[in-house]
């Protein structure tokens, strides 16, 4: 083999050499970028079942202004723009908390409850306000275990609503002693927490 035959031989093989990595890197590239679109692939397919739950999650009853539902026990619950209305077998005279009067703030999350002892049950309920979302659950602890209860709103998504529930009074209790109960909890319609109320 001649000098410019073995200096063309040596040339070669240091491009090629020198090539090796570029073809390398190249493939790693193409790898990373195949990794990282099944990674974007199963989260929109995540982000589609979620959704396709959420449309399927139960959410409030809507209710006419001044339309009463009735609670097993006896007592009975009604909205209007101002805020819910309630009575029960012992108290019948309408009792009343406000959305108005300034004591709550409608644009934080909260949770109120109120307890009353109606024929041997706790009747437990409560406003709900201010949470992101659409609210679809609520759930109350208790001593006993997790009590699960229903909601209601106004039309036209108005920032609010009222969530109720019955729960059986243990024996020996005083019929309405928040000792007894852990917290309220009203959850999203994508299983996230609108708003929460910690008693204990």
């Amino acid at each position: 083999m001649t000098r410019i035959q073995k200096y063309v031989a040596a040339t070669a093989v240091a491009v090629a050499l020198i090539g090796a990595p570029a073809v390398s890197y190249a493939a790693s590239a193409s790898q990373g970028k195949a990794a990282s679109g099944t990674h974007q692939r199963v989260t929109e397919a995540r982000t589609a079942i979620a959704e396709a739950a959420a449309k399927k999650a139960p959410t409030a009853q809507i209710v006419a202004p001044g339309e009463h539902v009735k609670v097993p026990g006896g007592a009975e619950i009604w909205l209007t723009k101002e805020g819910k209305y309630w009575t029960t077998p012992e108290s019948p005279e309408p009792q009343f908390r406000s959305v108005v009067d300034g004591n709550i703030d409608l644009t934080q999350p909260g949770v109120s409850m109120q307890t009353e002892g109606v024929d041997g049950h706790y009747f437990l309920s409560g406003l709900y306000y201010g949470g992101k979302g659409t609210a679809s659950r609520v759930e109350v602890e208790t001593r006993a275990g997790t009590v699960h209860g229903k909601l209601l709103e106004l039309a036209g998504r108005p920032g609010w609503g009222v969530w109720y529930a019955t729960a059986e009074v243990p024996a020996g209790d005083d019929k309405g002693g928040l000792d007894y109960f852990g917290g309220v909890t009203v959850y999203t319609t994508h299983g996230k927490v609108y708003a929460q109320l910690k008693l204990n």
